[in-house]
């Protein structure tokens, strides 16, 4: 077993309550220290002082490209090729339709199981407003790369399953969709910031994401789009907001596409979730992605070792080979959502996925081997002493 790079964790930057192990920053990033105090700075001295003029003064409309070319460095992507905004779900939505129009003689989005569902419930709605012969095609992760030949318009994949944290080759998989003609889009939820990503390396034609789990950019924070350059040149919005032309102050009635990835900019930006997410990417600063990537394998691997010999009611789902695998942990139990709640209740935080999932995500830039051991203690005494068979527990919150 690997041991954590000298650099990890950095929990200074991060407020974390006392007591508490939290793992499911794969879902919920900590808020990073400072960022409150930066959202403070804007409302009053940005929004408060300069009302309107802060849109010039303050750089507001220049923070979807400014953060974007942050997240960029992240995910081995260009300066200008990403911008920042809207929901994930949305960008799903431009950028499968956008791919769609790439491949006109085309009708199958290819997807997997694996997908979370507001994917593919995207693919569907936009299936269903073609019409024309359009469909979704769903396979097993395991048959993706198989699955794609000439008759796909586009593979439309997560690399890393929310439920389980089983991982694709990004390269394998993308080679394969372009060796038959389909265009690319990768779903980087729960791989921003968890594992190394080059997508330029990968040369795929779009990719999206969201920044409140791994990115720490609090609830709601927006959402990514990239394009590769020569498809951002000339991919054509769906979604064709003011934002996205290339004079927005001129208000012309017809839309004219901005040049590159600015196309994909829709509405009004957040300016407040963007100055939360522009100060947590500054958490990064130092940080190698690759000694990341060595720390979450080795609090995985220990996490797994300590709950096999103490609890063996729980069945691992996540792929036992780490190379394959995010950077979380997923168990099967039965009554797993008890199991998880009996947890939380003891200051340890996951949390659990339907229908028998509980899921644990391993930060290494706030957690470390002392947190995964003490956390193991918890859950082995809240299964050996059937702390979750309590109807208290099995009560179903909205958020699971």
């Amino acid at each position: 077993m690997t041991n954590m790079p000298k650099t990890l964790p950095i929990k200074d930057q991060f407020f974390l309550p006392d007591g508490m192990i939290y793992l499911d920053g794969n879902s919920l990033g900590p808020l990073p220290k400072g960022t409150t105090a930066q959202l403070t700075q804007m409302v009053e001295d940005e929004w408060g002082d300069h009302l309107i003029t802060g849109w010039n003064k303050d750089g507001w409309m220049d923070q979807p490209a400014r953060v974007g070319n942050m997240v960029a460095g992240l995910i081995g992507a260009p300066a200008g090729s990403v911008t920042m905004g809207d929901t994930l779900s949305v960008k799903v939505y431009q950028a499968l339709s956008a791919a769609l129009k790439m491949r006109p003689d085309r009708r199958v989005i290819l997807s997997d199981n694996g997908n979370f569902p507001s994917d593919l419930y995207m693919a569907q709605g936009l299936v269903q407003q073609l019409g024309q012969g359009y469909e979704l095609r769903v396979v097993d992760p395991e048959d993706v790369a198989s699955a794609i030949d000439d008759t796909i318009a586009v593979a439309m994949i997560t690399q890393v399953d929310y439920r389980t944290g089983r991982m694709h080759d990004m390269d394998t998989v993308t080679k394969a969709a372009h060796a038959a003609g389909a265009v690319m889009l990768w779903d980087l939820a729960h791989s921003a910031g968890a594992v190394p990503v080059d997508l330029t390396a990968s040369n795929c034609e779009f990719a999206v994401g969201c920044t409140y789990k791994y990115l720490n950019g609090g609830p709601g924070a927006p959402a990514f789009i990239y394009a590769r350059d020569d498809v951002a040149k000339a991919m054509q919005p769906a979604l064709a907001g003011w934002l996205g032309h290339d004079a927005p102050f001129a208000f012309e009635p017809d839309y004219r596409p901005a040049p590159g990835i600015a196309r994909m900019r829709v509405g009004t930006p957040p300016v407040m979730q963007m100055t939360a997410l522009e100060h947590a990417l500054g958490v990064w600063d130092g940080v190698d992605m690759q000694d990341l990537r060595a720390a979450s394998i080795h609090l995985s691997e220990l996490f797994i070792e300590k709950v096999e010999a103490s609890c063996p009611d729980l069945t691992l789902v996540s792929p036992r080979d780490s190379a394959v695998r995010g950077s979380q942990v997923s168990f099967a139990f039965a009554e797993g959502y008890a199991a998880m709640q009996a947890l939380i209740a003891h200051n340890v935080i996951g949390d659990f996925r339907a229908p028998d999932i509980m899921r644990f995500g391993f930060t290494p830039l706030y957690l470390d081997d002392d947190d995964v051991l003490q956390a193991v203690d918890v859950l082995t005494k809240v299964m050996r002493d059937r702390l979750w068979d309590n109807p208290m527990y099995k009560a179903r919150n909205k958020v699971t």
